[in-house]
C-alpha cells in the first residue's frame, strides 16, 4: 500500500456525473485514471464530460503531466482496480446495488487499497454488509461537480478500520480537497443536512404562497449567501453579537429561537449548548478579534461581489 502522497493510479468505478467529475479531477491532478462502468455508451459520456470540464480545470491550474490521455476505460471491473492505489466508487444511489458493487470491488481490489464511496445519503455501515473484508471501505462524499467544489466528507462504518478513514482523508487533502473527517455516521452527513433544512423551508414557503422561487433564490444570493463563502453560519452569528460575539448573540436573541421563523423545531438552548457554540466560535476565530473578522469578511464579500458582477465599487 502506497502512502497517500505516493498514489499514482486511481480507479473510478461508475462514470456518471459524479464518477466522471471525479475522473476529471484526478486527471487534472496528474493521475492515471482507470474507469469502468457497465452502462451502454458510458465511455463516450465519460470522455465528453472530461472534455467539457477541462477548460475550467485548465483555468484552475493543471498539475504537471496532467492530460486527458491518461484516462483509460476498461472492459471489466477487475481490470480497473487491479493496479489502482485508490478506488473511488460512484455507482447509482440504490442501497442493494451499492452493497453488491462495493462487495465486488472489495473482492477484486488488491489487499490494503482503500475504497471510497461517493454516496450522498447512505451510511457505510449499511453499505458494507456484503463485503467479505469491509475494513477498508469508507465514505468519501463529494459535491457536484467534484472537479470544482472542494468539500469531501469522510466517514467510516461500524466495520471500517481507522487507518482506512485516515488514509482516505489524507489522500483527499493531497489531491486538493477540503476534507471534513466526521467522528461518527450521520444520515445525510453534515452539508446535505444543512442544505436540506434550507430546501425544506423554501418548499414550505412556496407551497404556502409566502414567497416565490425567485424571491427565495434572491434572498440567498443577495443576502446571507454572500457571507457563506467566507464564514459559515456559526461565525456569521458570532459577528452578529458585536463585540460580545456568540455569547451576546445567544443571550440577546436566544428567545427568538421559539419564534415561528421556521418549521423546524428549535433545540432547547441549554447552558451546555450555549457554551459549546461560544467555545466553537472562539476556536474557529483562532485569536482574531471581532473587528479583524469583520474586516476580513468585508474584504472577501466585496471581492466576491466584484467577481460575480455585483455592484461593489471601490
Amino acid at each position: 500500500m502506497a502512502e497517500p502522497q505516493q498514489a499514482r493510479t486511481i480507479a473510478c468505478i461508475g462514470a456518471g456525473v459524479i464518477g466522471g467529475g471525479w475522473a476529471a479531477h484526478f486527471l487534472a491532478k496528474g493521475f492515471d485514471v482507470l474507469a469502468w462502468d457497465p452502462g451502454e455508451g458510458a465511455e463516450e459520456r465519460l470522455r465528453l464530460l472530461v472534455q467539457r470540464a477541462w477548460p475550467a480545470l485548465t483555468e484552475l491550474g493543471l498539475a504537471q503531466g496532467a492530460s486527458q490521455d491518461r484516462l483509460r476505460f476498461t472492459a471489466t471491473l477487475a481490470e480497473a482496480v487491479e493496479g489502482a492505489d485508490f478506488v473511488q466508487e460512484s455507482g447509482p444511489e440504490e442501497l442493494e446495488l451499492k452493497q453488491k458493487l462495493l462487495a465486488d470491488i472489495e473482492a477484486a481490489t488488491p489487499e490494503g487499497i482503500v475504497i471510497g464511496s461517493s454516496t450522498s445519503g447512505y451510511g457505510m455501515t449499511e453499505m458494507q454488509t456484503k463485503a467479505a473484508n469491509p475494513g477498508r471501505l469508507v465514505v468519501g462524499h463529494p459535491f457536484n461537480p467534484p472537479y470544482l467544489i472542494p468539500l469531501v466528507e469522510v466517514v467510516g462504518g461500524q466495520r471500517s478500520e481507522r487507518w482506512a478513514v485516515d488514509w482516505a482523508s489524507d489522500f483527499y487533502r493531497h489531491v486538493g480537497k477540503s476534507v471534513i473527517t466526521m467522528g461518527r455516521e450521520l444520515p445525510g452527513f453534515i452539508a446535505n443536512r444543512l442544505q436540506e433544512a434550507l430546501w425544506r423551508e423554501a418548499l414550505h414557503m412556496v407551497a404556502n404562497g409566502e414567497a416565490t422561487v425567485e424571491q427565495i433564490d434572491t434572498a440567498i444570493t443577495e443576502g446571507p449567501g454572500l457571507r457563506w463563502p467566507v464564514q459559515g453560519p456559526c461565525l456569521t452569528f458570532h459577528l452578529a453579537g458585536g463585540d460580545g460575539g456568540m455569547a451576546h448573540m445567544l443571550d440577546h436573541f436566544g428567545p427568538s429561537l421559539k419564534s415561528p421563523w421556521t418549521r423546524l423545531d428549535a433545540p432547547e438552548l441549554t447552558k451546555e449548548l450555549r457554551d459549546r457554540m461560544v467555545d466553537g466560535c472562539l476556536e474557529e476565530a483562532d485569536g482574531r478579534s471581532i473587528a479583524e473578522l469583520i474586516a476580513e469578511r468585508d474584504r472577501a464579500v466585496i471581492a466576491l461581489r466584484r467577481a460575480i458582477g455585483g455592484d461593489a465599487r471601490g
